[in-house]
C-alpha cells in the first residue's frame, strides 16, 4: 500500500482517512492532544463547551448521510431535533424572519409588503454582491432591521464587499411568491439542511471527533514545521517518515513556511492576504427557553447569537437550567463580555469563553481562483488541501464529509 499522511485530525482530516484507509496506509498527525478541529467541545463545571460554534448534523446529501451513518448507532446515540431559530427584535420573531412576517407590528407588515411588491418586479435582476443579494431577495426594510445590523455584526466590513459565493447551501432562496404563500400559511422552513438535525446524546460533536478517531493511526500533539522531500526526491517526508501523498486540512495560510517548494511560495503573497475572522465564544447559563438558535440583530451589544447547545441533549447541562454559547465576531476581552451580557436577552450568566482566532474564512471575488491554481500546482507534487481553511471555503460538517468522499474518489 501506499502511504498517505493527513495533517490534521479535525473532522475533515478524520474524514479523508476513514475514506482512504483501505486502499492506502494513513497516518493522521494533530497538533492538539485530541481530535476534533473546530468541532471539538469539553466540560466546564460539568457543562459541555462547544469551544465554536453548536455543531450538529444533516445533510441534503444521501451519500454523505449513509457514509455518516455507517460509524453511528441513531436510534441509540443521538437525538433528532427540529431546528427552532428565532431572530429576537425586542421579542422573538420566527427564523426564518421573512416567513414571519405576520409577527410583526401593523407597520412594519405595510413597509415589508410594499418592498414585496416592488422586488417582484425586479426579480429576474442578478446582484452583484451580498448586500445587494439581501435587498434585492428581502426589501429594505427587512434588510434594515435584520440583515444589515446582524451580518454587520458578522462579517465587520462593508457587505456590498462580499461576493455571493460563500451562500450556496446556507440560507433558504424564497421567491416573493414563496414569501407570500408562507406567511399566509405559516409554513415552517425546511428546505435548509438543519431544519431538523441529529445530535449526540452525549458530549456532543466531540463524541463524532472520538468515534472517527478510533481504527484510525492518529498522532497527537505533533507540530508539523516543515515537509521536505526525501534523498531520492520520491517521497514527502513527516515527522522522519516517509509518505507517498499528503492530504492537508490545516490553514492555508501557513503552507509556503511548510512547504517550502518554489512553486508553493510564489502563492504566498495572495496567501498572506486571504481574509478571515475569529470567534470568541461565551459559555453561560442562561434563562430556559425553546429554541436552538437565537439570532440577534441589535446594536446596542456587540453579539451576533446564541446558540443554545443546552437545549440539544440533557446531558449538556450540568444543572437543571439551561447553558448557551453567545457569539462574537474576533477577539473581546471578558470586561467587554461581561459588559455586553447585561444587553443579551435570557439574562445569560457568564461561565468560560475562548477565543479562537481562524473560524471564519471570507472570500473575495479571486479567492477560489487562486485557492484552485494552487490546488492544481500540489496535486502534481501529491499534496491535497481539504478542508475550511485549507480550502478556504466557509464548509459546515456534513459539507466537510462530502468533500472528503469527493477528494477520495479523485485520488
Amino acid at each position: 500500500m501506499k502511504k498517505v499522511a493527513v495533517i490534521g485530525a479535525g473532522i475533515s482530516g478524520l474524514s479523508i482517512a476513514h475514506c482512504l484507509k483501505d486502499r492506502y496506509q494513513v497516518k493522521l498527525f494533530e497538533t492538539a492532544s485530541q481530535p476534533g478541529g473546530l468541532i471539538k467541545c469539553e466540560r466546564v463545571n460539568g457543562n459541555l463547551y462547544h469551544i465554536v460554534g453548536g455543531h450538529v448534523f444533516n445533510s441534503k446529501r444521501q451519500e454523505v448521510l449513509d457514509w455518516f451513518w455507517s460509524f453511528f448507532d441513531r436510534e441509540n446515540e443521538f437525538v433528532k431535533a427540529n431546528r427552532n431559530a428565532t431572530v429576537f427584535l425586542d421579542k422573538p420573531i420566527g427564523y426564518p424572519i421573512e416567513n414571519h412576517i405576520y409577527e410583526m407590528n401593523g407597520d412594519l407588515q405595510e413597509k415589508i409588503i410594499a418592498d414585496l411588491i416592488s422586488i417582484a418586479k425586479n426579480e429576474q435582476v442578478t446582484p452583484p454582491n451580498f448586500e445587494e443579494f439581501l435587498k434585492l431577495r428581502f426589501g429594505n426594510t427587512l434588510y434594515d432591521i435584520y440583515f444589515k445590523p446582524y451580518n454587520e455584526k458578522i462579517w465587520k466590513q462593508d457587505l456590498s464587499e462580499i461576493p455571493l459565493g460563500w451562500l450556496e447551501g446556507k440560507l433558504p432562496m424564497p421567491s416573493v411568491e414563496e414569501i407570500i404563500f408562507n406567511n399566509f400559511s405559516k409554513e415552517e422552513e425546511t428546505k435548509m439542511v438543519h431544519s431538523s438535525f441529529y445530535y449526540a446524546k452525549t458530549n456532543g460533536s466531540q463524541f463524532l471527533a472520538d468515534r472517527l478517531a478510533e481504527n484510525v493511526e492518529v498522532v497527537y500533539n505533533a507540530e508539523i514545521k516543515n515537509i521536505n522531500k526525501n534523498k531520492d526526491n520520491t517521497k514527502w517526508v513527516v515527522n522522519e517518515e516517509d509518505f507517498d501523498l499528503i492530504v492537508y486540512t490545516g490553514n492555508v495560510k501557513v503552507l509556503p513556511d511548510i512547504f517550502s517548494t518554489d512553486s508553493i511560495l510564489k502563492f504566498k503573497p495572495e496567501l498572506e492576504n486571504l481574509v478571515y475572522h475569529g470567534t470568541t465564544s461565551v459559555l453561560c447559563e442562561i434563562e430556559k427557553n425553546p429554541y436552538s438558535w437565537i439570532y440577534m440583530p441589535d446594536k446596542k451589544h456587540h453579539s451576533h447569537r446564541i446558540i443554545c447547545t443546552g437545549n440539544f441533549a440533557d446531558s449538556n447541562n450540568a444543572t437543571d437550567r439551561a447553558t448557551g454559547t453567545i457569539e462574537f465576531t474576533d477577539y473581546v476581552d471578558k470586561a467587554t463580555i461581561l459588559n455586553n451580557l447585561r444587553q443579551i436577552p435570557y439574562s445569560p450568566r457568564y461561565i468560560e469563553h475562548r477565543y479562537t482566532e481562524y473560524t471564519y474564512p471570507v472570500q473575495t471575488a479571486d479567492t477560489r481562483i487562486t485557492i484552485q491554481k494552487l490546488k492544481e500546482q500540489l496535486e502534481i507534487q501529491g499534496i491535497y488541501l481539504l478542508g475550511r481553511f485549507a480550502e478556504w471555503e466557509y464548509y459546515n460538517m456534513d459539507a466537510a464529509m462530502g468533500a472528503a468522499i469527493d477528494l477520495s474518489k479523485r485520488i
